[in-house]
């Protein structure tokens, strides 16, 4: 495949990822106003967390979609995969009862679950040596523009915001003029659903034409082996089995951190730091930028530089933004904006964007998409449960911030140590290459 055609392809695939982000960030965004609307505790919120595409749905998805885009093809996940979504979607859209609403969460998390996997495998498969990162890279760029989007949506629509006058008037017309305010406002996350169920209707449509990955027709032709015979070989090689908990534990203890961030950020400011939810918005849509514009120059040099720099560079701003937390200075406008700016750079340089170049590299395309599934099963599954616990941590008002910030700052010294430690040696090789040194020929 050409530079071009790779580069393609890449796009059409990464809005899997801005899918993923968005339905996390769309439900942050506007969980204070489904809280007012439903009268909500944090007990819910933490469910909603929990079995959203933030954690356990994307959990569910993620160990069937892997070993399925294995058996069947990646292009067999493109074709059917986002139907799904726009179902869940559809659900959160028109939700009137907290069952639903859980639902539409549920359902949406396990088709992003079950899209990851295949979108990271495919994209790996139809890059260039020289361009498969620089092609991860703008698949995780994808995963900045659909937060920093939604978040904008979110700014735009919510009450107080400049495009509010016609969600209210829309929510009159279907509710009736007489209805309560906070069913009026919870219109606002209703539309910035609807911008999600638009794009995940183009993307299905642009996906489902792509062609099966090379690797994967290639792996097809001389390998019969069945789904259960793929799980037994992942569990029972050694190679693959060292190779999972490198990368599970690193993918994890980031995601722990990144997992709160990404559904609770918005809560967060308007709890501890007292800010409006249309500022807090804001806010996190600035974060979002920091991460596409870091992507971005990452993009260029990501083939050609140490993937350790990167590694630490993300990482080290990751910790001195929670070091930041712990000193109190996000109670200050000041430091929230540190805190954003710092964030953000380390979603740029994140431990999600070599997560899903090596998670690709280090597995045979046998069960490539499966050990990807198995690890975003572990990872957002624990990050469910993670998700429950952190709302006991950090209380009903914020009165826990620190103590909370102290375990992110654990976490993220555990990611950066593993990571250092087990860092595999792939830039410039082929996937071949890299199978046939660590499998031998039979795989």
């Amino acid at each position: 495949m050409s530079n071009n055609g790779s580069l393609k392809s890449t796009l059409a695939v990464s809005l899997t990822n801005y899918l993923d982000a968005g339905a996390i960030v769309a439900g942050s965004s506007g969980i204070t106003l489904w809280q007012n609307y439903l009268g909500l505790s944090e007990m819910h919120l933490g469910w909603l967390n929990a079995l959203s595409a933030n954690a356990m749905g994307a959990a569910i998805g993620a160990i069937m979609g892997g070993f399925l885009a294995d058996k069947f093809g990646r292009k067999f996940i493109f074709t059917y995969n986002l139907l799904v979504y726009m179902l869940g979607v559809l659900i959160v859209m028109l939700s009137f009862s907290y069952p639903m609403l859980l639902c539409g969460f549920l359902v949406t998390g396990i088709s992003v679950g079950i899209g990851v996997p295949a979108s990271w495998t495919y994209i790996s498969e139809s890059s260039e040596v020289n361009n498969r990162g620089r092609n991860i890279c703008i698949s995780q760029m994808s995963w900045g523009i659909g937060p920093m989007l939604i978040l904008f949506f979110g700014m735009l629509f919510a009450p107080g915001g400049y495009l509010y006058a016609p969600v209210e008037s829309l929510a009159h017309a279907v509710i009736g003029a007489d209805a309560a305010q906070a069913a009026v406002e919870v219109f606002s996350s209703r539309v910035v659903f609807f911008t999600l169920f638009v794009v995940a209707f183009i993307a299905w449509n642009l996906q489902r034409q792509l062609q099966e990955s090379a690797a994967f027709e290639a792996k097809k032709e001389k390998d019969k082996s069945t789904i259960v015979e793929n799980i037994k070989m992942l569990f029972t090689n050694k190679v693959a089995i060292k190779s999972v908990i490198f990368l599970a534990t690193i993918y994890l203890t980031w995601n722990l951190v990144a997992s709160v961030m990404g559904f609770f950020m918005p809560h967060v400011y308007e709890t501890a730091g007292g800010l409006s939810n249309e500022t807090a918005n804001m806010l996190s849509c600035v974060s979002w930028i920091f991460v596409v514009v870091t992507t971005f120059i990452i993009s260029f040099f990501v083939d050609k530089v140490a993937h350790r720099l990167f590694y630490i560079f993300g990482l080290a701003a990751a910790l001195t933004a929670w070091i930041l937390v712990i000193g109190g200075s996000v109670t200050s406008i000041a430091g929230i904006w540190i805190f954003t700016i710092l964030w953000g750079l380390n979603n740029g340089s994140s431990v999600q964007v070599f997560y899903a170049l090596w998670g690709s590299e280090l597995f045979p395309a046998k069960f490539r998409a499966g050990a990807q599934g198995l690890m975003f099963f572990i990872v957002r599954g624990l990050s469910a449960v993670w998700g429950l616990v952190f709302t006991f941590i950090y209380g009903e008002n914020g009165e826990g911030f620190t103590l909370a910030a102290y375990c992110m700052v654990a976490l993220l010294v555990i990611a950066l140590v593993v990571g250092l430690i087990g860092m595999p040696n792939t830039r410039g090789r082929s996937l071949n290459e890299i199978t046939k040194e660590r499998y031998g020929d039979n795989f």
